[in-house]
């Protein structure tokens, strides 16, 4: 069985910080997005991964590499342009011949592992099984209806009247049937090849489209919250280890990692938190479920609840929460008068400020 990784798009609701960067390479808990994925797709027993790559490819190639510290053997697979998920697949097909495959959406937060959904599928013997998860607004999704014995009956892309609370997770399994359906379907009104209308192809022709659950957690990290509710899931998992080094006048409690290079000085910081490799936090306060990565500066300052990327520095701010700063960003604080903010600002930006 083979994996077939989606690893382009624009990311737009993460901008600015995916106009420079894939947001499939956001950190959660000092470690991409993309990784958790490779890593699920590799304890299912899958060692052979396609990855659909866009405009960030060199990015995602740089990170990646060969795969093979994932203990994977990657093939990277061009898009000229976000055309679809059924497209993707389309452009795979070479990757993919004839054999079954999972297709593993890279932005998508999986606790629990696929190897559930890919052991199921490799007994079940379907030519798709989809994996669902039940939410609180199923409007926002694709929505699947089933049928009494799981099989799914219908899919509904956004509805505004949904028919079940069962969303489409990010994780699909295939069988070479799939290469026929993206093959048959039309661009749908947005111009793209639509998973959803490939699957529908499949049940409307007679194959077996089959559900299996989500066993453990799931998050689409498309947006800010998403991001953040991802980073504290994970540090809630993480132990204590102190490899960098702490002074006398810092505290430190509850579950906190400090990476090999890090120091911190006449701190609190209160986990679960994370601090990466050769950051300096200095006369400040990091609050619980925050990420701090490599090479940042926090100085005279709180943080709490925030990611906070590479080559970044805070100085001087009473409070930074809610927050996701991206990498080689300086915020700090505005000196003499007028007592005004002060900002620069890209496109689509988000700033909130206390008046």
């Amino acid at each position: 069985m083979k994996a077939l990784v989606l690893a382009g798009g624009k990311g737009t609701r993460l901008r600015p910080l995916t106009h420079t960067s894939a947001k499939q390479l956001v950190p959660v808990a000092n470690k991409p997005v993309l990784f958790y994925g490779l890593e699920a797709i590799r304890a299912a027993g899958i060692t052979s991964v396609g990855i659909v790559v866009g405009d960030t490819g060199a990015e995602v190639r740089e990170a990646v590499g060969d795969g093979s510290r994932f203990g994977l053997e990657v093939t990277y697979i061009p898009q000229d342009a976000p055309l679809g998920l059924a497209h993707c697949v389309l452009i795979a097909r070479d990757f993919l011949g004839d054999e079954p495959f999972v297709m593993y959406l890279g932005d998508n937060f999986l606790i629990g592992g696929i190897a559930d959904l890919v052991d199921a599928f490799g007994a079940a013997g379907h030519d798709a099984q989809i994996l669902l998860t039940k939410v609180a607004e199923p409007q926002f999704y694709g929505v699947a209806e089933l049928g009494p014995d799981g099989q799914i009956l219908r899919l509904e892309e956004k509805p505004a009247n949904p028919r079940s609370d069962l969303a489409i997770v990010g994780v699909y399994t295939f069988s070479p049937a799939i290469h026929e359906a993206v093959r048959s379907i039309e661009p749908s009104a947005r111009g793209e090849l639509e998973i959803t209308d490939a699957i529908k192809w499949l049940i409307d022709h007679g194959y077996s489209v089959h559900s299996h659950f989500v066993s453990g957690y799931w998050k689409d990290t498309g947006r800010l919250q998403d991001m953040l509710e991802c980073n504290r899931i994970v540090l809630e998992a993480i132990r204590p280890d102190i490899r960098g080094s702490v002074d006398g006048a810092s505290e430190i409690s509850g579950n906190v990692v400090v990476e090999a290079g890090a120091s911190v000085e006449g701190s609190v910081i209160r986990g679960p938190a994370v601090i990466g490799a050769h950051t300096v936090i200095r006369d400040s306060y990091v609050g619980p479920y925050t990420s701090i990565g490599e090479s940042c500066l926090i100085r005279d300052s709180e943080v709490e609840y925030a990611i906070v990327l590479r080559d970044s520095s805070i100085t001087g701010i009473s409070r930074l929460t809610y927050s996701l700063i991206g990498r080689n960003v300086e915020v700090t604080r505005a000196q003499g008068m007028p007592n005004a903010c002060q900002l620069m600002v890209g496109d689509h930006s988000k700033v909130q400020v206390r008046a």
